[in-house]
């Protein structure tokens, strides 16, 4: 029996692989897709089905995901299978760390990008909320948005420059801020470094 599988959402794919990386882990990393935020049972359903699949080959199975619009049905599940969870809501919470609470409140008409989101708006947002074919749905979405907040993990400018790009497509003044992996790194090391 192995010791720890990661079981990730896709959207954390690069930043968990350079973090199993830089800590020269021993683990398996499996992955459920990122588009599946659009329809939380999705995710759910789909780590349900990973972790019927991991069950018995791994001593400690480490789903990284927050609760991302679940409403907290994956804690039946990880109960069920045994598995542990990170801390958070969601991995903007997770990236930002303890400053995410003071944001959100100052303020909370905020649109916030990751570098997944940055690389997949196009896939993710134009196509997956259906924006190529109805436009008009835009203004809808968007009006009550007063920024954007890109909460970068690595030092990019094609993706600074992309997300200039976004910005200029939602019509919102965008901020730029680098906070690298922030508690998504601190709470993965907790987990996998207590198995």
């Amino acid at each position: 029996m192995r010791p720890v599988a990661l079981l990730i959402c896709g959207a954390l794919g690069k930043e968990v692989k350079t973090i199993v990386d830089e800590h020269g882990w021993d683990v398996d990393i499996y992955g459920v897709p990122a588009m599946h935020h659009f329809y939380p049972k999705k995710i759910v359903e789909a780590v349900q089905r990973r972790l019927e699949e991991l069950s018995g080959r791994y001593q400690r199975v480490v789903v990284v995901y927050g609760d991302c619009g679940t409403a907290g049905a994956l804690d039946p599940v990880l109960q069920r299978y045994g598995a542990v969870q990170l801390r958070g809501p969601h991995c903007y919470e997770m990236f930002a760390g303890k400053d995410f609470d003071r944001l959100a409140h100052e303020q909370p008409a905020t649109f916030f990008l990751t570098d997944w989101l940055v690389r997949n708006f196009e896939r993710a947002v134009i196509h997956g909320l259906g924006l190529d074919r109805y436009p008009d749905l835009k203004p809808v979405y968007f009006a009550n948005y007063t920024n954007l907040l890109y909460l970068a993990q690595f030092a990019n400018d094609a993706l600074v420059t992309k997300a200039r790009e976004i910005a200029q497509y939602l019509g919102l003044p965008l901020e730029v801020r680098f906070v690298g992996f922030g508690e998504l790194e601190t709470r993965l090391v907790e987990l996998v470094e207590a198995a």
